[in-house]
């Protein structure tokens, strides 16, 4: 017996991690300084981390209440009713949520290229079929209605991200909206604000007042430091409640997550300093790395080096883990992670000492 063919379906490539890399190198993780996965480097909110300590002992049970009361905080930050927050499993677990909700056999979506992976894998796994646009790397990978539309042949599914991973550029609200108005009546924007807190824009979820095509994807995982306990969110149009009953895995969410995302919800000072650090630290990247950079809005900046993967093998024999983009179809770019003010100095520092001797060919 063997499973469906999946021949057609391509593993999902995370940044590489510090223990994974130590363990390949025979070093102590702590020696590392890990910007691979843009993960958030001052950790979680201290009252995060408590109201985990706290709740442990009810891990016994299903997380309905905090479930409940999640959506209900993220239902009064966002100004929508409850019916309008789907919380899954990650950002990506509401990909899934809205493949299920939307998409019938080889219904088609569009989505950017390069990309986040999961946008074309969620909808092939729900029997979709998956289109792309082109983001020009020559415009600094610029992002209007006219670029997605020119690809647009009538998908079900459209996803922006924005900002966009892994160059950060943006889509300005004006032209989410173009885009929506271009697009069929049974089409549905996504966008991806996995970022947004990084970014100086206001957020698409304003469109959901006068329109009933888009839905904004946001997580915990980035500004809010939750990565590991996978906690994230859809807000869509408040008549598709009946939509999530019938699509939501049960209690997908677990308890832990829902009661940590709603003391980090309450920590301002935590997120605002998270903000702020990856503003200086992207600034810094720019400002300081012997490489050519892309102007970004998220906790990373996209550099292009040359040799990606013998810039990243280097680098991280060095003790600094950063992103080879080869599987974003950018062999030649690096992503690096904005980490604490040290670890960004230190991570450039070495990066520069890695590019220098490839160019006089130390390492040839």
């Amino acid at each position: 017996m063997q499973p469906r063919d999946l021949s057609d379906h391509s593993p999902y490539v995370p940044g590489r991690g510090d223990e994974e890399v130590a363990r390949e190198l025979g070093m102590d993780p702590e020696e590392l300084i890990t910007l691979s996965s843009n993960e958030n480097p001052h950790g979680a909110s201290p009252d995060a981390v408590a109201a985990i300590r706290e709740h442990a002992e009810a891990i016994r049970v299903y997380p309905k209440s905090s479930h409940a009361d999640l959506r209900a905080r993220l239902a009064e930050r966002w100004d929508v009713s409850d019916e309008g927050i789907w919380v899954s499993a990650g950002a990506d677990g509401s990909i899934d949520y809205l493949s299920r909700a939307m998409l019938e056999p080889e219904d088609r979506v569009l989505v950017p290229d390069p990309g986040f992976a999961y946008y074309g894998m969620s909808a092939r796994y729900h029997h979709g079929e998956v289109s792309t646009y082109t983001l020009d790397r020559a415009e600094s990978f610029d992002q209007t209605a006219e670029t997605v539309l020119d690809a647009y042949g009538g998908e079900r599914m459209v996803y922006v991200t924005s900002p966009h991973n892994p160059s950060g550029s943006t889509m300005s609200l004006d032209q989410v909206r173009l885009l929506a108005d271009a697009t069929a009546e049974e089409t549905l924007v996504v966008v991806d604000e996995a970022y947004g807190e990084f970014a100086e824009m206001p957020s698409a979820v304003s469109l959901l007042d006068e329109r009933d095509d888009v839905a904004v994807l946001r997580t915990f995982s980035k500004a809010y430091g939750l990565a590991g306990l996978r906690v994230g969110y859809a807000i869509v149009p408040e008549e598709w409640a009946d939509a999530y009953a019938r699509v939501n895995t049960p209690f997908a969410a677990s308890e832990l997550a829902c009661r940590a995302a709603l003391a980090a919800l309450d920590d301002d000072d935590h997120l605002d300093r998270s903000i702020e650090s990856a503003r200086w630290g992207r600034a810094y990247i720019r400002d300081h790395l012997d490489a050519s950079t892309f102007e970004s809005a998220g906790n990373f900046v996209l550099a292009a080096v040359g040799d990606a993967e013998r810039v990243t093998e280097a680098a991280q024999a060095e003790g600094v883990i950063v992103r080879d983009c080869t599987s974003f179809g950018l062999p030649d770019c690096i992503r690096i992670t904005t980490g604490t003010r040290e670890e960004t100095r230190t991570a450039i520092e070495t990066i520069n000492g890695v590019l220098e001797r490839l160019e006089l060919g130390v390492y040839a």
